[in-house]
C-alpha cells in the first residue's frame, strides 16, 4: 500500500533576524527569501514548498515580530500573527546565544491566543554560539513558559538539526493531496520575488537606515524570443538625497546593485536576464495603498 500524501502550512515566526528566512531557504533547498544582516527584512509572507517524502510542506516566512512604531512596521507585524494563525503548525525560531530577550517574552505571552490552537513547536538557533548547558537551561525556561509540542536544537546556516526538524513536520502535516506541483519552489509571483533579489542587494549596499524607506517594483516583464527576459523595476525612496545615495557617484551603486541582482535572477531562472532598474522619488510611498499590495501586505494593518 502506498503511504498517504500529507501537506500543510507551517509559519516560521521569532524576532527580526532570528534566522526565519535561512531556514527557509534551507528547507526548500534554494533561496525563495531575502537574507541579509539587517533586521526586518522580511516584508511579506513568502511561501516556499519542501518535499520530504510523500509530504509537502508549505512553509510561510512571516516578517520578525517587534515593536512596532510606523504604519509599515504595524502591517508586518499584523501580517506575522495572521501567518502564524491560519498554519496547522507554528515554529517558534529563538536565537541561542539571545535567550528571552523582551522581544521573545512578549511573543511566549501571545503565542496561545494567537496561534489558533495550532500545535507549536521550539527550534532553538545558532546552537553553535553557546554551551550545551547554556542550551540545556534555555530549553526547560522555555518549555516551562509554554507548552511546546517538541523542541529541536538547529543552525540554520550550517544545516545542523535541519533534517530532524523537517522529518518531524513531515509526520505532522495533515493527511491530504499536495497543494501545490511537486516543482514549485514558491507560490510569491516570479515579479515579487525578482523585487526582493534586488531589495536584497540594496540593503546589503546601504548601511544606513535607508532601506527600511525603500521599496523595489517589478514594473515590466517580458519573455524574448531568444529565451531571456527583460525585467524592469522601479526602486521608490522617500527624499531626493536617498536618490543620490542609491544611485552612487557616478552612478556606481546601482550599477553593482544591478549587476549583482541580474547575476542572482540569472541564477535563480537558469536564463539569461536583462535588468534595467530606475529610482524614483515618491515621498509618501509609506502611506500608499498600493505599494502595500505589491508587498503582499494590508494597508489596513498599518492603522493605529
Amino acid at each position: 500500500m502506498t503511504e498517504a500524501t500529507r501537506a500543510g502550512f507551517i509559519a516560521l515566526i521569532g524576532e527580526p533576524n532570528a534566522g526565519k528566512s535561512t531556514l527557509l531557504n534551507r528547507m526548500v533547498g534554494a533561496k525563495v527569501s531575502i537574507v541579509t544582516h539587517k533586521v526586518q527584512t522580511t516584508r511579506a509572507r513568502i511561501r516556499g514548498v519542501a518535499m520530504e517524502g510523500q509530504a509537502q510542506l508549505v512553509f510561510v516566512d512571516t516578517p520578525g515580530l517587534f515593536r512596532p512604531r510606523r504604519r509599515l512596521d504595524r502591517a508586518m507585524v499584523a501580517a506575522a500573527w495572521s501567518g502564524a494563525s491560519d498554519a496547522d503548525i507554528v515554529v517558534l525560531l529563538i536565537e541561542a546565544h539571545r535567550g528571552i530577550t523582551e522581544g521573545v517574552s512578549a511573543i511566549l505571552d501571545g503565542l496561545a491566543e494567537r496561534t489558533s490552537g495550532a500545535p507549536v513547536v521550539l527550534a532553538i538557533n545558532k546552537i553553535d554560539r553557546v554551551k550545551s548547558d547554556v542550551l540545556l537551561g534555555l530549553t526547560k525556561e522555555l518549555n516551562e513558559r509554554f507548552a511546546f509540542q517538541e523542541t529541536f536544537m538547529i543552525s540554520a546556516e550550517r544545516g545542523h538539526g535541519v533534517d530532524a526538524l523537517r522529518g518531524w513536520l513531515a509526520g505532522e502535516v495533515p493527511e491530504g493531496p499536495w497543494l501545490y506541483p511537486e516543482d514549485q519552489l514558491a507560490d510569491a509571483p516570479m515579479r515579487n520575488i525578482a523585487a526582493e533579489i534586488t531589495r536584497e542587494k540594496l540593503t546589503l549596499r546601504l548601511h544606513q537606515e535607508l532601506p527600511y524607506q525603500m521599496t523595489v517594483e517589478t514594473e515590466s516583464w517580458e519573455e524574448k524570443d531568444d529565451g531571456s527576459a527583460r525585467i524592469e523595476q522601479l526602486i521608490y525612496v522617500v527624499r531626493d538625497g536617498h536618490k543620490g545615495i542609491v544611485l552612487g557617484n557616478k552612478g556606481e551603486t546601482i550599477k553593482a546593485v544591478g549587476k549583482a541582482a541580474r547575476e542572482e535572477l540569472v541564477e535563480f531562472l537558469g536564463r539569461k536576464v536583462h535588468l534595467f532598474l530606475q529610482v524614483k522619488v515618491r515621498p509618501g510611498w509609506l502611506e500608499e495603498s498600493e505599494r502595500y499590495s505589491e508587498m503582499g501586505l494590508d494597508f489596513k494593518d498599518g492603522n493605529v
